[in-house]
Formats: structure tokens, sequence, C-alpha cells
């Protein structure tokens, strides 16, 4: 029954099975949606997508597949004697409205005068009583009000009509290879949890207060727990400056929803690459600096640690002392990448530059091999990859 959409879905690559097919075909047999375009969209969506990554995909799939069977219909309707339509189209009106028409000179003068008008009428109209258009009085068009009118142009109805909501793509930001936003990347980070219950008990436990109200044969027993916190802890490093202007607005919304999604996280920024110091005030960025061999005795293995930039440098500055191009560094900054890996082994680089380019930057290919190829890409599938090579604890590819 609805084989064909399954196919569509499958060329716009959402992940679809046989599974969510049957049980499309179960909720559609129990009544859940019955003649109703919206209804259907909406079921179907919440049957066969598994993940909101995949709205925008579904969206145009489903828009591809309705267009399909609009124009399947279209084709029936026009095999059809145009005498049978009108005789069917009568017996579907009222008394009251086939008098309202006959007062227009009948069905057949409404039709032949609506032909007339579209073949003077030159440009959009609103408004009026006479063209085709919206707003108006005219027996034509849409968004106004004629007893005995015929409705033309109208996407949707003041009066309950459905809007076409997956023409609108309204899940567009969702896709996988969308650039980032705070709403898909905090559900990115997700992936990077793992709960446990810290500090004082001051939360009210349910579960543990029935069991024990029980066993104390009905009297009452209050039971306290502390609060459940995601335990991962995160140390972000943020390249800023030159070329990573031009993604401000991208690393401080994954900032944002990091401090959103992460308690134990702390911040650190660089530029270009890692060396003997880094800063928090970017303001203060030569006045205050952090030791980076402060910053490993601080901060234990444990930590997962994420870190931003372009990795579009002089290759001088990963492989030879003095080749940054702010301060001269008497260690290169290869061997400043290697103490952090080999400290910090679940470690990962973001890059918001596509991964087509990244071949043609010398000092990008560097940085990848010196983090065991554990860079992706900053779109919602590159950072989803990034933190499941987190948990895993192995690196996976960047692109």
């Amino acid at each position: 029954m609805f084989l064909d959409l399954f196919d569509t879905l499958q060329r716009h690559q959402v992940p679809v099975s046989l599974r969510e097919l049957l049980d499309l075909h179960a909720a559609v047999e129990q009544g859940l949606a019955f003649a109703d375009v919206e209804e259907f969209y909406q079921l179907a969506r919440t049957v066969m997508v598994k993940d909101e990554r995949h709205f925008d995909r579904f969206d145009r799939a489903f828009s591809a597949w309705l267009g399909a069977v609009e124009s399947l219909d279209a084709a029936i309707d026009a095999l059809i004697p145009e005498d049978w339509l009108r005789r069917e189209f009568e017996k579907q009106l009222s008394d009251e409205e086939k008098s309202t028409i006959e007062s227009l000179g009948g069905l057949e003068k409404l039709i032949e005068t609506f032909k007339e008008r579209l073949a003077e009428q030159k440009e959009r109209h609103a408004g009026g009583n006479k063209w085709i258009g919206t707003g108006g009085t005219s027996p034509f068009g849409a968004y106004g009000y004629n007893p005995e009118g015929i409705r033309i142009g109208q996407q949707d109805s003041r009066h309950r009509r459905a809007v076409k909501v997956w023409d609108e793509r309204r899940f567009r930001d969702y896709d996988d290879d969308q650039a980032l936003g705070p709403r898909n990347i905090k559900l990115a980070l997700r992936r990077l949890r793992r709960f446990a219950r810290q500090g004082a008990a001051d939360e009210f436990d349910i579960d543990a207060t029935i069991r024990d109200t029980a066993r104390d044969a009905g009297l009452l027993n209050v039971r306290m727990r502390p609060p459940r916190h995601n335990a991962v802890k995160v140390l972000l490093f943020l390249d800023v400056g030159g070329s990573m202007d031009d993604h401000v607005r991208t690393c401080e919304e994954l900032f944002s929803a990091a401090r959103a999604e992460f308690k134990h996280l702390e911040h650190f920024y660089f530029h270009n690459c890692l060396y003997e110091g880094v800063w928090r005030d970017n303001n203060r960025r030569h006045q205050q600096r952090f030791s980076t061999l402060e910053l490993l005795r601080t901060f234990g293995s444990d930590y997962q640690v994420v870190i931003v930039g372009d990795a579009a440098m002089s290759p001088y500055e990963i492989t030879h002392p003095g080749g940054s191009v702010e301060h001269f560094n008497e260690e290169a900054g290869a061997v400043w990448l290697k103490r952090l890996i080999d400290h910090f082994p679940q470690l990962v680089w973001l890059n918001p530059n596509p991964p087509r380019f990244w071949e043609f930057t010398h000092s990008t290919q560097l940085i990848r091999q010196l983090i065991g190829e554990r860079m992706f890409c900053m779109t919602l599938e590159g950072l989803d990859a990034a933190m499941r090579s987190l948990v895993s604890g192995r690196p996976g590819p960047g692109d």
C-alpha cells in the first residue's frame, strides 16, 4: 500500500526498514489517520523516522511522493468525462448552494465567466470584487468571501484546511550535513554522557520511599538521594583569531551548548597551534596565560579533550621551534600536541572547514597525522562521530 513512499524515503537516504513500513500499515488500519493528508504526514513521520536529524529528508521525500500521487490522481481525473464530473459535483451541492449559483446564470455561466476573467487578467490582484485574486469579494480567487465563488491559487484555507508543512521544511537544520546550530549541537553532545549521583542527598527518591515504606508495614519512610549529573569531564580548547574569525558564531554556539550540557567543563583559548601557554580571557591573552605543563598536571587523564580549530597555518608552526607567528616558541607545536595526546587519550579535533579542503592544506594533514586521524568536521554528522570516538576511545574517520 505504501511501497512507493518506502522507496522514495530510501532514495532520499532516510534510514527505514520493513519494520517501519509494517508499523505504518498497522497504524493506518487502526484508523490513526483517515482521509486527511496532514494527519497521515504526522503519523508517517512519527512511525518512519527514528532520529530527528532525518526530519528534513523525510519532508523532502514526502513532498516528492505526494506530488507523484497527485499527478497520478490528475491523470486519472483526465480520463473521466467532464459531464460525469459535473453531475457528481452537482450532487454535492445543497439546494441553497444551487440557488446561489443560479443567481449568476448557472454553473455553466460561472465557469465560462471564470475562464474569461482568467484570460483578461494580466497580473496578480488583491482585494476588489471583479478580478481573480486574494482578499476580495470576487467570485473567483482565494482568502476572500463570495457565497457564489470558485477558489483558486489558495495554498491553505482560513477554515481549517491543513498547511503543507512538509514543503515548508521546518526541520532542515536537523539534517546531518547542515551547519551546526544550538539545538543540534546539544543533540550530538548528548552522546557524551555518563550519569552519576553526586553531592548532598537533597532529591526525593520516590522508588526507595515506596519500597522502604512497604517494608515498614506502611510507616512512612522518606528516602532522599544525591542529584543525578552528567559525570563526564570535558576540556575544551578553542582556536581564536586569524582565519578562525570566519567561524566565530559556530564556535560560540558550540561553547554555549557545551556549557549547558556538561557540569565539569574547562575551556582555554590558543592561536593556530597549542604551545607552552594558553589563556581564558582573550582581552588579557598576553598578560594572563596558563602554563600548558601546569594544565597537564592539574587535569587528569579522565578528561575528554575537544580541540576546535581550522588547522590552517604555516607548517613551520607545527614542525619547527620559533615557527609561531605570535611569539618565539622554544619547542615545536608538534611536541606540545604529542604531550597533550599522551596525557589525554580521549581526544578529538573539530574542524569548521569542510573535509574536501583539508587535503589542500599541508598543516591540516600534519595535525591529522599527529592526532591519529581523529579530526572531524563541524557538522552534526561530524560532531556525532566525534562524540562516538570519545565514548569508544577509538579514532574514527574524519570525513
